[in-house]
Protein backbone atom coordinates (compact mmCIF):
# COMPACT_ATOMS: atom_id res chain seq x y z
CA UNK A 1 0.00 0.00 0.00
CA UNK A 2 2.86 2.63 0.69
CA UNK A 3 3.66 2.38 -2.87
CA UNK A 4 0.08 3.07 -4.02
CA UNK A 5 -0.10 6.18 -2.07
CA UNK A 6 3.24 7.46 -2.78
CA UNK A 7 1.68 6.79 -6.15
CA UNK A 8 -0.99 8.52 -5.50
CA UNK A 9 0.51 11.57 -3.64
CA UNK A 10 2.91 12.08 -7.06
CA UNK A 11 0.16 12.09 -9.16
CA UNK A 12 -1.50 14.83 -6.81
CA UNK A 13 1.27 17.19 -6.43
CA UNK A 14 1.48 17.04 -10.44
CA UNK A 15 -2.05 18.07 -10.43
CA UNK A 16 -1.81 20.70 -8.35
CA UNK A 17 1.61 22.14 -10.20
CA UNK A 18 0.11 21.56 -13.50
CA UNK A 19 -3.27 24.29 -11.68
CA UNK A 20 -0.52 26.68 -10.55
CA UNK A 21 1.09 26.28 -14.09
CA UNK A 22 -2.23 27.34 -15.66
CA UNK A 23 -3.55 29.97 -13.47
CA UNK A 24 0.04 32.01 -14.07
CA UNK A 25 -0.07 31.93 -17.81
CA UNK A 26 -3.15 31.96 -18.54
CA UNK A 27 -3.23 35.36 -20.09
CA UNK A 28 -1.28 33.97 -23.08
CA UNK A 29 -2.87 30.18 -22.88
CA UNK A 30 -5.89 30.47 -24.94
CA UNK A 31 -4.31 30.45 -28.60
CA UNK A 32 -2.64 27.22 -27.48
CA UNK A 33 -5.72 25.94 -25.70
CA UNK A 34 -7.84 26.47 -28.81
CA UNK A 35 -5.70 24.77 -31.12
CA UNK A 36 -5.41 21.80 -29.03
CA UNK A 37 -8.98 21.49 -28.41
CA UNK A 38 -9.66 22.06 -32.23
CA UNK A 39 -6.89 19.70 -33.24
CA UNK A 40 -8.52 16.83 -31.20
CA UNK A 41 -11.74 17.81 -33.02
CA UNK A 42 -10.52 17.47 -36.19
CA UNK A 43 -7.90 14.26 -35.73
CA UNK A 44 -10.92 11.78 -36.64
CA UNK A 45 -11.07 13.67 -40.33
CA UNK A 46 -7.51 13.46 -40.91
CA UNK A 47 -7.46 10.14 -39.88
CA UNK A 48 -9.88 9.38 -42.70
CA UNK A 49 -8.12 11.23 -44.53
CA UNK A 50 -4.73 9.05 -44.00
CA UNK A 51 -6.72 6.31 -44.43
CA UNK A 52 -7.84 7.13 -48.23
CA UNK A 53 -4.24 6.88 -48.95
CA UNK A 54 -2.56 11.00 -48.40
CA UNK A 55 0.26 11.83 -46.45
CA UNK A 56 -0.57 12.73 -43.21
CA UNK A 57 0.90 16.11 -43.39
CA UNK A 58 -1.24 16.95 -46.61
CA UNK A 59 -4.16 15.83 -44.91
CA UNK A 60 -3.18 18.38 -42.31
CA UNK A 61 -2.83 20.93 -44.47
CA UNK A 62 -5.89 20.68 -46.01
CA UNK A 63 -7.82 20.43 -42.82
CA UNK A 64 -6.30 23.84 -41.89
CA UNK A 65 -6.63 25.45 -44.82
CA UNK A 66 -10.02 24.11 -45.16
CA UNK A 67 -10.94 26.11 -41.43
CA UNK A 68 -9.02 29.16 -42.78
CA UNK A 69 -11.31 29.28 -45.49
CA UNK A 70 -14.76 28.80 -43.51
CA UNK A 71 -13.12 31.08 -40.16
CA UNK A 72 -12.44 34.09 -43.13
CA UNK A 73 -16.09 33.68 -44.49
CA UNK A 74 -17.57 33.99 -41.13
CA UNK A 75 -15.36 37.22 -40.77
CA UNK A 76 -16.08 38.42 -43.90
CA UNK A 77 -20.29 37.72 -44.01
CA UNK A 78 -21.59 36.47 -40.53
CA UNK A 79 -19.54 38.75 -38.33
CA UNK A 80 -20.33 41.84 -39.66
CA UNK A 81 -24.36 41.22 -39.39
CA UNK A 82 -23.79 39.86 -35.84
CA UNK A 83 -21.76 43.20 -34.57
CA UNK A 84 -24.33 45.03 -36.17
CA UNK A 85 -27.75 43.04 -34.84
CA UNK A 86 -25.76 43.66 -31.26
CA UNK A 87 -25.13 47.35 -31.75
CA UNK A 88 -28.54 47.87 -32.82
CA UNK A 89 -29.85 45.91 -29.98
CA UNK A 90 -27.86 48.10 -27.58
CA UNK A 91 -29.21 51.29 -28.40
CA UNK A 92 -32.55 49.83 -29.02
CA UNK A 93 -32.55 48.44 -25.23
CA UNK A 94 -33.84 51.45 -23.04
CA UNK A 95 -36.90 51.55 -25.69
CA UNK A 96 -37.65 47.89 -26.04
CA UNK A 97 -37.54 48.29 -21.96
CA UNK A 98 -40.45 51.15 -22.49
CA UNK A 99 -42.63 48.68 -24.28
CA UNK A 100 -41.94 45.77 -22.27
CA UNK A 101 -43.24 48.10 -19.52
CA UNK A 102 -46.32 49.41 -21.41
CA UNK A 103 -47.05 45.40 -22.06
CA UNK A 104 -47.12 44.87 -17.89
CA UNK A 105 -49.17 47.76 -17.37
CA UNK A 106 -51.60 47.06 -19.58
CA UNK A 107 -51.55 43.35 -18.39
CA UNK A 108 -51.18 44.01 -14.67
CA UNK A 109 -54.44 46.85 -14.97
CA UNK A 110 -56.22 44.35 -16.50
CA UNK A 111 -55.83 41.87 -14.05
CA UNK A 112 -54.97 43.76 -10.52
CA UNK A 113 -57.60 46.47 -11.03
CA UNK A 114 -57.24 48.62 -7.47
CA UNK A 115 -54.35 46.81 -6.69
CA UNK A 116 -52.09 48.11 -9.83
CA UNK A 117 -50.26 51.03 -8.22
CA UNK A 118 -48.31 49.11 -5.88
CA UNK A 119 -47.11 46.89 -8.34
CA UNK A 120 -46.66 49.82 -11.19
CA UNK A 121 -44.40 51.93 -8.69
CA UNK A 122 -41.85 48.96 -8.39
CA UNK A 123 -42.19 48.14 -11.99
CA UNK A 124 -41.34 51.99 -13.11
CA UNK A 125 -38.96 52.48 -10.41
CA UNK A 126 -37.22 49.17 -12.23
CA UNK A 127 -37.36 49.70 -15.88
CA UNK A 128 -35.89 53.84 -15.05
CA UNK A 129 -32.71 52.09 -12.86
CA UNK A 130 -32.05 49.58 -15.62
CA UNK A 131 -32.57 52.18 -18.64
CA UNK A 132 -30.30 55.48 -16.51
CA UNK A 133 -27.76 52.61 -16.02
CA UNK A 134 -27.71 50.81 -19.56
CA UNK A 135 -25.12 52.42 -21.20
CA UNK A 136 -22.63 52.86 -18.45
CA UNK A 137 -23.01 49.01 -17.94
CA UNK A 138 -23.22 48.49 -21.74
CA UNK A 139 -19.20 50.45 -21.71
CA UNK A 140 -18.39 48.58 -18.66
CA UNK A 141 -18.96 45.00 -19.99
CA UNK A 142 -17.50 45.63 -23.43
CA UNK A 143 -14.49 47.29 -21.92
CA UNK A 144 -13.99 43.92 -19.73
CA UNK A 145 -14.49 41.58 -22.37
CA UNK A 146 -12.27 43.66 -24.53
CA UNK A 147 -9.89 43.88 -21.76
CA UNK A 148 -9.84 40.14 -20.91
CA UNK A 149 -10.57 38.16 -23.91
CA UNK A 150 -10.32 39.91 -27.04
CA UNK A 151 -7.46 41.97 -26.63
CA UNK A 152 -5.04 43.13 -29.69
CA UNK A 153 -2.32 40.41 -28.38
CA UNK A 154 -5.10 37.75 -28.21
CA UNK A 155 -7.12 38.19 -31.05
CA UNK A 156 -3.79 38.26 -33.25
CA UNK A 157 -2.51 35.01 -31.86
CA UNK A 158 -5.86 33.42 -32.35
CA UNK A 159 -5.84 34.06 -35.90
CA UNK A 160 -1.68 33.20 -36.31
CA UNK A 161 -0.87 31.26 -33.66
CA UNK A 162 -4.12 28.87 -33.51
CA UNK A 163 -3.89 27.72 -37.08
CA UNK A 164 0.35 26.62 -36.59
CA UNK A 165 -0.60 24.85 -33.28
CA UNK A 166 -3.67 22.97 -34.90
CA UNK A 167 -1.64 21.51 -37.88
CA UNK A 168 1.93 20.24 -36.16
CA UNK A 169 -0.52 18.76 -33.04
CA UNK A 170 -2.61 17.25 -36.40
CA UNK A 171 0.71 16.04 -38.09
CA UNK A 172 2.17 14.52 -34.97
CA UNK A 173 -1.08 13.64 -33.04
CA UNK A 174 0.16 9.47 -33.24
CA UNK A 175 4.09 10.00 -32.13
CA UNK A 176 2.97 12.07 -29.41
CA UNK A 177 0.39 9.59 -28.33
CA UNK A 178 2.82 6.98 -28.96
CA UNK A 179 5.66 8.97 -27.11
CA UNK A 180 3.18 9.40 -24.00
CA UNK A 181 2.77 5.28 -23.74
CA UNK A 182 6.46 5.03 -23.64
CA UNK A 183 5.92 6.94 -20.62
CA UNK A 184 3.55 5.48 -18.28
CA UNK A 185 4.77 3.25 -15.66
CA UNK A 186 5.31 0.12 -16.48
CA UNK A 187 3.18 -2.06 -13.95
CA UNK A 188 0.32 0.21 -14.32
CA UNK A 189 0.30 0.74 -17.98
CA UNK A 190 -2.72 -1.04 -18.62
CA UNK A 191 -4.76 0.35 -16.28
CA UNK A 192 -4.27 4.00 -17.02
CA UNK A 193 -4.60 3.03 -20.81
CA UNK A 194 -7.92 2.29 -19.70
CA UNK A 195 -8.58 5.39 -17.56
CA UNK A 196 -7.21 7.22 -20.40
CA UNK A 197 -9.52 5.42 -23.30
CA UNK A 198 -12.49 6.16 -21.14
CA UNK A 199 -11.45 9.79 -20.73
CA UNK A 200 -10.92 9.98 -24.50
CA UNK A 201 -14.54 9.04 -24.98
CA UNK A 202 -15.75 11.37 -22.29
CA UNK A 203 -13.96 14.12 -23.21
CA UNK A 204 -14.83 12.96 -27.38
CA UNK A 205 -18.28 13.32 -26.92
CA UNK A 206 -18.15 16.49 -25.62
CA UNK A 207 -15.70 18.22 -27.87
CA UNK A 208 -16.48 16.39 -31.05
CA UNK A 209 -20.23 15.34 -30.11
CA UNK A 210 -21.34 18.66 -28.40
CA UNK A 211 -19.56 20.95 -30.57
CA UNK A 212 -21.44 18.65 -33.76
CA UNK A 213 -24.92 19.94 -31.69
CA UNK A 214 -24.13 23.19 -30.82
CA UNK A 215 -23.04 24.01 -34.47
CA UNK A 216 -26.30 22.30 -35.64
CA UNK A 217 -28.54 24.19 -33.61
CA UNK A 218 -27.02 26.94 -33.41
CA UNK A 219 -27.87 27.40 -37.53
CA UNK A 220 -31.27 25.70 -36.39
CA UNK A 221 -32.47 27.86 -34.03
CA UNK A 222 -30.70 31.48 -36.24
CA UNK A 223 -32.50 30.29 -39.60
CA UNK A 224 -35.76 29.46 -37.65
CA UNK A 225 -36.21 32.62 -35.44
CA UNK A 226 -34.78 34.95 -38.53
CA UNK A 227 -37.68 33.45 -40.88
CA UNK A 228 -40.23 33.87 -38.22
CA UNK A 229 -38.66 37.83 -38.49
CA UNK A 230 -37.73 38.26 -34.71
CA UNK A 231 -35.57 41.44 -34.71
CA UNK A 232 -31.94 39.90 -33.22
CA UNK A 233 -33.34 36.91 -34.57
CA UNK A 234 -30.05 35.71 -36.33
CA UNK A 235 -28.15 36.87 -33.23
CA UNK A 236 -30.04 35.20 -30.73
CA UNK A 237 -29.95 32.07 -32.32
CA UNK A 238 -26.82 31.97 -32.72
CA UNK A 239 -26.07 33.00 -29.24
CA UNK A 240 -28.18 29.72 -28.21
CA UNK A 241 -26.47 27.21 -30.38
CA UNK A 242 -23.50 28.38 -28.82
CA UNK A 243 -24.89 27.93 -25.17
CA UNK A 244 -26.08 24.52 -26.10
CA UNK A 245 -23.28 22.80 -24.55
CA UNK A 246 -24.55 23.75 -21.00
CA UNK A 247 -27.36 21.69 -20.38
CA UNK A 248 -30.98 23.30 -20.76
CA UNK A 249 -29.33 26.55 -19.87
CA UNK A 250 -28.74 27.93 -22.62
CA UNK A 251 -31.59 26.76 -24.22
CA UNK A 252 -33.74 28.52 -21.24
CA UNK A 253 -31.70 31.93 -21.65
CA UNK A 254 -32.22 31.86 -25.47
CA UNK A 255 -36.19 31.16 -24.83
CA UNK A 256 -36.53 33.97 -22.24
CA UNK A 257 -35.07 36.47 -24.53
CA UNK A 258 -36.50 35.69 -27.22
CA UNK A 259 -39.82 35.32 -25.82
CA UNK A 260 -39.31 38.94 -24.61
CA UNK A 261 -38.22 40.33 -28.05
CA UNK A 262 -41.10 38.58 -29.74
CA UNK A 263 -43.98 39.89 -27.21
CA UNK A 264 -42.46 43.64 -27.32
CA UNK A 265 -42.10 43.16 -31.27
CA UNK A 266 -45.88 41.67 -32.32
CA UNK A 267 -48.01 42.01 -29.33
CA UNK A 268 -51.22 42.08 -29.70
CA UNK A 269 -50.72 39.56 -32.55
CA UNK A 270 -50.36 35.95 -31.02
CA UNK A 271 -49.42 33.84 -34.03
CA UNK A 272 -45.71 35.19 -34.62
CA UNK A 273 -44.87 34.75 -30.49
CA UNK A 274 -46.24 31.31 -30.73
CA UNK A 275 -43.98 30.59 -33.87
CA UNK A 276 -40.81 31.73 -31.72
CA UNK A 277 -41.75 29.61 -29.18
CA UNK A 278 -42.32 27.02 -31.69
CA UNK A 279 -39.19 27.28 -32.68
CA UNK A 280 -37.41 26.35 -29.31
CA UNK A 281 -39.89 23.95 -28.97
CA UNK A 282 -38.66 22.50 -32.28
CA UNK A 283 -35.52 22.69 -31.17
CA UNK A 284 -35.31 21.18 -28.10
CA UNK A 285 -37.39 17.92 -29.31
CA UNK A 286 -34.46 18.07 -32.42
CA UNK A 287 -32.14 17.58 -29.57
CA UNK A 288 -32.79 15.48 -26.81
CA UNK A 289 -34.85 13.18 -29.47
CA UNK A 290 -32.20 12.79 -32.13
CA UNK A 291 -29.05 14.85 -31.66
CA UNK A 292 -27.66 14.46 -28.90
CA UNK A 293 -28.65 10.22 -28.83
CA UNK A 294 -27.25 9.74 -31.83
CA UNK A 295 -24.07 12.30 -31.90
CA UNK A 296 -23.17 12.63 -27.99
CA UNK A 297 -24.89 9.49 -26.50
CA UNK A 298 -24.52 8.78 -22.88
CA UNK A 299 -20.44 8.75 -22.99
CA UNK A 300 -19.89 12.51 -21.15
CA UNK A 301 -20.78 10.73 -18.07
CA UNK A 302 -21.70 14.25 -16.16
CA UNK A 303 -24.16 15.14 -14.12
CA UNK A 304 -25.62 18.46 -15.75
CA UNK A 305 -25.49 20.26 -12.32
CA UNK A 306 -21.50 18.99 -11.86
CA UNK A 307 -21.27 20.47 -15.43
CA UNK A 308 -22.72 23.53 -14.60
CA UNK A 309 -20.57 23.72 -11.67
CA UNK A 310 -17.33 23.03 -13.06
CA UNK A 311 -17.97 26.02 -16.16
CA UNK A 312 -18.65 28.40 -13.22
CA UNK A 313 -15.87 27.59 -11.53
CA UNK A 314 -12.77 27.07 -14.12
CA UNK A 315 -14.74 30.24 -16.15
CA UNK A 316 -14.09 32.56 -12.48
CA UNK A 317 -10.17 31.17 -12.04
CA UNK A 318 -8.94 30.95 -15.58
CA UNK A 319 -11.53 33.21 -17.93
CA UNK A 320 -11.97 31.77 -21.40
CA UNK A 321 -9.44 29.28 -21.12
CA UNK A 322 -11.25 27.78 -18.07
CA UNK A 323 -14.21 27.74 -20.08
CA UNK A 324 -12.45 25.57 -22.84
CA UNK A 325 -11.18 23.25 -20.20
CA UNK A 326 -13.97 22.87 -17.80
CA UNK A 327 -15.53 20.18 -19.28
CA UNK A 328 -12.96 18.08 -20.34
CA UNK A 329 -11.05 18.13 -17.03
CA UNK A 330 -14.94 17.53 -15.35
CA UNK A 331 -14.71 14.60 -17.64
CA UNK A 332 -11.51 13.46 -16.59
CA UNK A 333 -12.33 14.03 -13.31
CA UNK A 334 -15.76 12.10 -13.31
CA UNK A 335 -13.63 8.98 -14.19
CA UNK A 336 -11.02 9.11 -12.24
CA UNK A 337 -13.53 9.25 -9.06
CA UNK A 338 -15.33 6.61 -10.37
CA UNK A 339 -12.25 4.67 -10.64
CA UNK A 340 -11.42 5.73 -7.48
CA UNK A 341 -14.39 4.85 -5.81
CA UNK A 342 -13.91 0.96 -7.35
CA UNK A 343 -10.67 0.66 -6.05
CA UNK A 344 -12.19 1.41 -2.94
CA UNK A 345 -14.74 -1.26 -3.18
CA UNK A 346 -12.08 -3.55 -3.89
CA UNK A 347 -9.67 -2.40 -1.17
CA UNK A 348 -9.36 -4.10 2.13
CA UNK A 349 -10.85 -1.05 3.50
CA UNK A 350 -14.23 -1.93 2.14
CA UNK A 351 -13.97 -5.56 1.68
CA UNK A 352 -11.45 -6.83 4.88
CA UNK A 353 -9.06 -8.30 2.78
CA UNK A 354 -6.27 -7.37 0.41
CA UNK A 355 -7.25 -7.33 -2.99
CA UNK A 356 -6.13 -3.81 -3.88
CA UNK A 357 -2.59 -4.44 -4.83
CA UNK A 358 -3.73 -6.90 -7.59
CA UNK A 359 -6.87 -5.13 -8.50
CA UNK A 360 -4.30 -1.53 -8.82
CA UNK A 361 -2.34 -3.79 -11.62
CA UNK A 362 -5.62 -5.14 -13.38
CA UNK A 363 -9.28 -3.55 -12.67
CA UNK A 364 -10.77 -6.70 -14.17
CA UNK A 365 -9.85 -8.31 -11.35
Amino acid sequence: MRGVERQMFFWLAAAVLLVLAIALVKDVLLPFVAGVVLAYFLNPIVDKLTALGLNRVVASALIVVAGAVVVITLLVLIVPLLFDQAQQFAVALPGEIDRVRGVLEAWMQERFGNNFASFDTGLKRAADTFAQNWASLAGWAATSLWDRSLAVFNFMSLLLVTPLVVFYLLVDWDAMLAKIDGWLPRDHAPTIRALASEINEAISAFIRGQGTVCIILALFYATGLTAVGLDYGLLIGLATGVMAFIPFVGWALGLLTAMVLAVVQFWPETLPIFGVLAVFLAGQAFDAGFLSPNIVGSKIGLHPVWLIFALFVFAYLFGLVGMLLAVPVAAAIGVLVRFALSVYLQSSVYRGDSATTDFLRDPRV
